[in-house]
């Protein structure tokens, strides 16, 4: 089938030139290939486009009427391309970018003014939800992930790693005691975190593939690590999060992280997640390589911002 944009610019051409034969010329085509095109216009439409004679060509009334919006309809078109070429070029419009709710308060909105400085024509639309959403059908450019990325139709890029920790309040300790084994947590509160079944509610797993586990009991549960923190800053009991939610209170004394008798679970990792199209956006590719660079070697040091300066774990009969 010939492709319908070109033969509505062969048309025009034909009106323009007087003649196939002059068309012809000005498109670089055979003279064939024009007739091929204005056939396949008329046979599509079911009219004739021209009135031929051996002397003159001239158009129908239904060819003035297609003439009539093909001028319009192509310059629209060539606006279109040059607006789409000119976002090849530089990175611009709309980044719709989607982030976990806590990460996303703190170690994405405050990397954005460093963004727009840099890429002054891109608009971020930050999105900030715990949920797994779907780029496609709710239209994300861009999402942050954290975990183990399952096979997968989507591209992903690793921006760094995320490491576990399970802490408590210098309260809670004098109180209570300090746990060294994976066993004594039946003997403590626990805090558990609902969208997780690893650190969840009943069950908390420990080894790098989660082979070990201990079961817990919980006096409040919630779905945001930022309100177990704040419970646990109080000491209300122990919790089981990442570094991220709990870096500050680590670095103030407010929460002191616990060391056991089994390594914690593997870090998960940082990724972003993109739609699998043939081309990567400016704007999509800007972002990326921006949070890898805040996130990453270039500016920490190959540690990530959370990591930097954190205590080392309470040791065995240590006091707080």
């Amino acid at each position: 089938m010939l492709d319908r944009v070109t033969g509505m610019q062969t048309f025009v051409r034909v009106v323009a030139d007087g003649s196939f034969a002059a068309a012809a010329r000005s498109l670089g085509m055979s003279q064939t290939m024009v007739t091929k095109h204005i056939a396949a216009l008329e046979a599509r439409l079911g009219v004739a486009l021209f009135q031929r004679s051996t002397r003159r060509l001239s158009l129908t009334e239904a060819g003035r009427r297609f003439l009539d919006g093909c001028q319009r309809i192509l310059p629209a078109l060539d606006d279109v391309e040059q607006a789409v070429a000119v976002d090849a070029q530089e990175p611009r419009g709309t980044l719709r970018l989607n982030a976990p709710v806590s990460f996303a308060i703190r170690y994405v909105a405050p990397l954005l003014s460093g963004f727009s400085e840099r890429y002054p024509l891109v608009t971020v639309d930050l999105g900030l939800d715990d949920r797994t959403v779907d780029l496609i059908e709710d239209g994300w450019d861009l999402a942050l992930r954290i975990r183990r990325m399952a096979p997968s139709s989507l591209r992903a890029r690793k921006l760094a790693s995320i490491r576990m920790v399970v802490c408590a309040a210098p309260s809670y300790l004098a109180r209570h005691g300090t746990p060294t084994t994976v066993a004594d947590l039946q003997r403590h509160a626990c805090l558990g975190y609902t969208l997780s079944d690893a650190v969840g509610t009943t069950r908390w797993s420990f080894g790098e593939k989660g082979e070990r586990t201990a079961p817990i009991r919980c006096p409040l549960v919630a779905n945001n690590g930022d309100a177990l923190r704040e419970a646990a800053i109080v000491g209300q009991g122990i919790i089981y999060q990442p570094t991220f939610i709990v870096a500050d209170a680590l670095r103030s004394g407010a929460l002191v992280t616990l060391a056991f008798d089994s390594p914690l679970l593997e870090a998960s990792q940082l990724h972003a997640v993109y739609a699998p199209t043939p081309t990567v956006s400016l704007k999509v590719r800007a972002m990326i390589d921006y949070l890898a660079e805040r996130y990453g070697a270039e500016r920490y040091g190959g540690v990530p911002p959370w990591e930097e300066g954190l205590p080392p774990p309470l040791a065995a009969g240590a006091t707080v």
